[in-house]
């Protein structure tokens, strides 16, 4: 399993760097720059920028010089936010948008995997067919669309929460719950349909004909196998969450890095981009290698040579 790690690890440090690569020659293949206003600047003041932020450099050079700042934890300054350091927009943003998707992960696991157990369990009944209803809606309806809902009923109808801002608990519960309504609906029916087939496996009956208690063959047999697939997307989910909230991020106005990422592509500003796509293949690759180590923590099965 360290070995596993390990080798994992090194890889880690190859995507980002390839992620970056991509993401810089994307970004300077697109027409036009960070100098671009509606109100062009004067071609010697272009020049002086370019000058100043190292711009007037070729591409590779401009690459290599990033790279080593990033190895050496600069990150650039932004060329849309008064010369603040990317490391401290980050450092602004990351707490509100990570935890804005930790609370609607915590929220859709409450919600997704209790509600497919029990309609597994309690397959064609009301609970059941209730489960489905319920993933079946909220897996269909856009976060953004059921933001402008809750908008509608919870602010300018009922006006009991507010509609944007950042800091207080009424502030929180429309957008986690607009983020947590897919995952949540995505958990139910995973769950559901995992469980059901753990339930029909030979295991479980030899289980129940040795006269084990339903609520140990529940949790030691079927929950805990049925729990595998769940696993298997609840990684990338999570990541999901926290890195893909750029839409309710500026829907509530919140002051994550989604928004301020989104204001960095508009702006062109060629740091706080790289910045941010930093960010999120951490957070992914991260997760995605927790994801694996708790693959053999819960099935013994699963074992990395």
């Amino acid at each position: 399993m360290l070995r596993f790690i390990v080798r994992r690890t090194l890889w880690l440090f190859l995507v980002l760097f390839v992620v970056l690569l991509i993401t810089f020659v994307l970004m300077h293949l697109v027409p036009g720059g960070p100098w671009d206003r509606e109100k062009a600047l004067a071609p010697k003041v272009v020049e002086a920028l370019n000058k100043r932020y190292g711009l007037d450099k070729p591409l590779w050079e401009q690459f290599v010089n990033y790279i080593w700042g990033v190895l050496h934890g600069d990150l650039g300054v932004s060329y849309s936010y008064s010369d603040r350091t990317i490391t401290s927009i980050l450092a602004h943003g990351i707490p509100k948008t990570a935890t804005l998707g930790i609370l609607a992960f915590i929220f859709a696991l409450i919600v997704g995997v209790p509600s497919g157990v029990a309609a597994a369990l309690k397959q064609n009944s009301a609970i059941d067919y209730s489960s489905v209803l319920f993933a079946t809606i909220f897996a269909s309806v856009p976060g953004f669309v059921l933001g402008i809902l809750l908008m509608m009923i919870f602010s300018v109808v009922l006006h009991w929460l507010p509609t944007t801002g950042w800091g207080t608990f009424q502030q929180l519960l429309m957008p986690v719950f607009c983020l947590a309504a897919l995952p949540a609906a995505q958990f139910a029916r995973i769950t559901r349909a995992s469980t059901l087939e753990v339930i029909r496996q030979d295991y479980v009956r030899t289980a129940r004909s040795k006269g084990l208690p339903e609520s140990t063959i529940r949790v030691r047999h079927i929950f805990r196998n049925s729990l595998i697939p769940v696993i298997t997307v609840a990684g990338p989910e999570l990541a999901n969450l926290i890195t893909g909230s750029f839409i309710i991020e500026n829907l509530f106005a919140i002051p994550g890095v989604g928004r301020l990422f989104v204001q960095g592509i508009f702006a062109r500003d060629y740091t706080l981009i790289m910045g941010g796509i930093l960010f999120y293949a951490i957070v992914i690759a991260i997760l995605n290698l927790l994801v694996d180590i708790l693959y053999a923590a819960i099935d013994p099965r699963i074992r990395y040579e």
